[in-house]
């Protein structure tokens, strides 16, 4: 189907059951870290720049009622997505699509009369926004030579979603998907590997640079053909929209860090659980895995951006607590003694299969070391939810409910899942909306 066709003419009922299933799952999953995210330093930052700089009635700040406009919405959400690493991925964009969809989404309630609209249609505009985002991503990583935040390429996912809403002309949704492209952000992600801070993976920008270039394509701003969507090398990646539906292969995240630290993650815990090990036992970690998670080498993180950016502290915060997410890797947390020791134990090593399978699957092998002498050995260890291995309904709603009752109070966390989750029976999104 030809993209502009696919953007503006698909329905709900065109989207097969297990697609609609997995739009389902994938709006409550990062609204939820959407919200969770809340907590977080950047978040506030970010909402005053957006509040103070982007100002505007066209829709709220959640989980804070501020009005902005569109873009700065899409703006803060997405950084602030972006700012608890628990949002969902896809592998072979080596990044994220929803950290800037969803909040597009959730900024692009309202038809063109003012009218709050459908759960399907919302559902719907999500399966076309991935879609268009994914394969945006996938060209972009197979004809440019630098290794790019997610923003670059799901800039035009969002701008897809709202040239739909606004029901834009095929003319003006083909020059926003050419802004979107020609403005996402081509940051260089390894340098936020390397020093984590706030600058994340460039969704909250790719987010506003697609939304901004769809309003702009509507008032007759022109741009450049997206040569990631309309170039001859890449063409066999769009010949099958709305017929291959990649949302399917989305991968969730149970621990709030870097994917690529979660493989080392689940070795560790599973060679713990078998071999009852006590982590005051243990004297030496070994770790091998990729090159790319060996970059995450940052054992005494000083503040919550580094912890996520770090395979040894989390490996180490896992063994003492089990489960991570934001509050182990924020405030007093980062001192934990007992952590720290583990931490610093942590010896990671490059290994050639990891190399070679990496990004199309992400391992790791643990060697944990005791004080009697044994050591234990894992398998090669991919992650502990991935496209192939998801997690059922229930873990997700258990992990929305967890992550989001730090934010919200048990009885406004409960009513937020009921309506994400089963958007598809919401006649009116208004009432989610003013939840958030």
């Amino acid at each position: 189907m030809n993209i502009i066709d696919f953007i503006h003419n698909t329905q709900w009922e065109d989207l097969p059951a297990d697609v609609q299933r997995q739009a389902r799952r994938t709006f409550m999953d990062t609204l939820g870290v959407v919200i969770t995210a809340q907590q977080t330093e950047l978040a506030k930052i970010v909402y005053d720049f957006a509040a103070l700089n982007f100002g505007g009635n066209a829709t709220k700040l959640i989980a804070d009622g501020r009005p902005v406009s569109m873009p700065g919405a899409v703006l803060a959400h997405g950084m602030s997505c972006d700012a608890v690493d628990m949002h969902d991925g896809y592998q072979l964009t080596k990044g994220h699509p929803g950290a800037a969809i969803i909040p597009t989404l959730v900024a692009v309630t309202l038809d063109e009369a003012g009218n709050s609209v459908s759960g399907k249609e919302i559902l719907t505009s999500l399966a076309v926004g991935y879609e268009v985002a994914i394969r945006a991503g996938i060209a972009l990583h197979a004809t440019a030579c630098d290794y790019h935040t997610s923003g670059a390429w799901n800039a035009l996912g969002c701008a897809a979603i709202v040239a739909r809403r606004l029901a834009l002309t095929p003319e003006q949704t083909r020059h926003a998907l050419g802004i979107a492209e020609y403005h996402g952000p081509r940051s260089q992600m390894m340098r936020c590997i390397d020093h984590p801070t706030m600058v994340k993976d460039g969704s909250g920008w790719g987010g506003m640079a697609g939304v901004s270039a769809a309003l702009m394509a509507k008032s007759g701003f022109t741009g450049a053909p997206a040569i990631t969507a309309e170039g001859d090398d890449v063409a066999d990646l769009w010949g099958d929209l709305g017929s291959n539906w990649r949302l399917k292969d989305i991968y969730y995240k149970q621990f709030a860090v870097c994917y690529w630290a979660q493989p080392a993650i689940r070795a560790t815990l599973d060679l713990k659980a078998a071999h009852n090990i006590d982590p005051a036992d243990i004297t030496r970690i070994q770790v091998a895995t990729f090159h790319e998670a060996t970059r995450l080498d940052h054992a005494t993180p000083e503040n919550t951006d580094i912890a996520q950016y770090s395979l040894p502290f989390p490996v180490a915060s896992a063994l003492i607590n089990g489960g991570i997410s934001y509050p182990e890797l924020n405030g007093d947390s980062l001192s934990d003694p007992r952590v720290l020791r583990l931490s610093n134990l942590v010896e990671m090593e490059e290994d050639d299969y990891c190399n070679e399978i990496f990004p199309s699957n992400r391992l790791a092998k643990v060697t944990l070391t005791v004080a009697d002498g044994a050591s234990y050995t894992s398998d090669y260890t991919g992650c502990p939810w991935t496209e192939h291995n998801p997690p059922t309904d229930q873990e997700l709603l258990d992990k929305f409910a967890h992550i989001v009752s730090q934010v919200f109070d048990a009885e406004r966390t409960a009513a937020v899942q009921q309506l994400a989750f089963g958007l598809h029976d919401v006649e009116d999104v208004a009432a989610l909306l003013e939840l958030l």
